[in-house]
């Protein structure tokens, strides 16, 4: 067996090791070491900077609870021959440095005609289940998608995660990197030597046959396990994880629509303007034709993430609504199963 790390372990060794081959590589923000006075025991509040302070001292360091100030920090850094990583923590609060990211960094390259990049990467999570209530539990990775010249990054595996924040911290573009709260603990076989994973390049997780699904972040595992219910009454689903979605990697959804002639896309934000109904709008125009029924999503209610845990429960896509997703884009298309006795069934409709 390959060498196992959890999901955050694997952050925090792509950041030790590129800190090691690149002394332009610094990193500060919210709580990075540990917050004041905890001398970096903690490593921010899950641990992905855990020891990096002993290692870097004059490298890696704590700000004030300032978003504003230390990404705009950030993005003059690195316009000026650095490469920092900075901490956000919860994305929720992403917002109170959008002029930053999205007027500043964003355009740097653009309006410089190439002579000047940011090439910074911004951390973050996100994600329900940890019972934070409306304003720390949000999946906001659409709102950044929206906005030319920033590169978005949803990594959904421990492999990922340091494949991907090697790619984040050698990019010479801003990069926004999304790390949902639940996955920190996932365990998965990493490589110890550096490697990269290239934004734009999807990962075929699962092959199949009857229906493409499109799943992101923390919501590839929940596929995983659709699919073997599915599978148990005779449906096949091909599952990709698209890893980026700025840059996304469109070609690989086609090939895998053209072959299923079906569609669902599971994302953990509310419906309106979210990267499923985009990554359905994008097969609409582009590969119609191969498409035998109407294409699916699973989102959350379009609602604020309750605070109550029987609510935030049933808020968080989960498997029993893309096994459903799935048997109703069967059924548009067509398919010749048994899928009116399974959607009898809310819990598990294909047992």
């Amino acid at each position: 067996m390959e060498r196992m790390l959890t999901y955050v372990q694997a952050i925090g060794e792509a950041m030790s090791q590129e800190m090691s081959r690149d002394p332009s590589v610094v990193s500060f923000g919210e709580d990075n070491i540990g917050g004041m006075g905890c001398d970096g025991k903690l490593g921010n509040a899950w641990g992905p900077t855990q020891g990096l302070h002993e290692k870097f001292p004059d490298r890696i360091f704590d700000t004030p609870i300032t978003e504003a100030a230390f990404v705009g920090a950030a993005v003059g850094a690195a316009a000026s021959g650095l490469r920092p990583v900075v901490d956000l923590l919860f994305a929720d609060f992403m917002g109170v440095a959008f002029d930053q990211l999205i007027n500043q960094a964003a355009k740097l390259r653009y309006m410089f005609g190439g002579q000047g990049t940011a090439p910074l990467v911004v951390r973050t999570f996100y994600g329900a289940g940890m019972r934070g209530g409306a304003q720390h539990s949000q999946s906001l990775y659409s709102l950044v998608t929206h906005v030319p010249g920033l590169k978005v990054v949803v990594p959904s595996n421990p492999y990922d995660a340091k494949g991907l924040m090697t790619q984040a911290i050698r990019d010479e573009d801003p990069v926004i990197y999304f790390e949902h709260k639940m996955l920190y603990w996932t365990p998965g076989e990493v490589p110890e030597e550096p490697y990269t994973v290239p934004f734009g390049q999807s990962r075929l997780v699962r092959s199949g046959t009857d229906c493409t699904v499109v799943a992101l972040g923390r919501m590839v595992g929940f596929a995983e396990t659709a699919a073997e219910e599915l599978a148990a009454g005779g449906v096949s689903i091909e599952i990709i994880d698209p890893r980026t979605i700025s840059p996304l990697d469109e070609d690989s959804i086609y090939r895998s629509v053209e072959k299923t002639g079906r569609l669902v896309v599971v994302d953990e934000s509310p419906p309106r303007c979210s990267v499923a109904r985009d990554i359905v709008a994008l097969v609409a125009e582009n590969r119609f034709e191969a498409l035998r029924g109407p294409a699916r999503t699973v989102n959350t209610p379009h609602t604020p993430v309750p605070y109550s845990p029987a609510l935030e429960d049933r808020y968080i896509p989960g498997p029993d609504s893309i096994v459903r997703a799935v048997l109703e884009a069967v059924e548009a298309g067509g398919w010749n199963g048994r899928r009116q006795d399974r959607l009898a069934g809310t819990q598990s409709p294909v047992a």
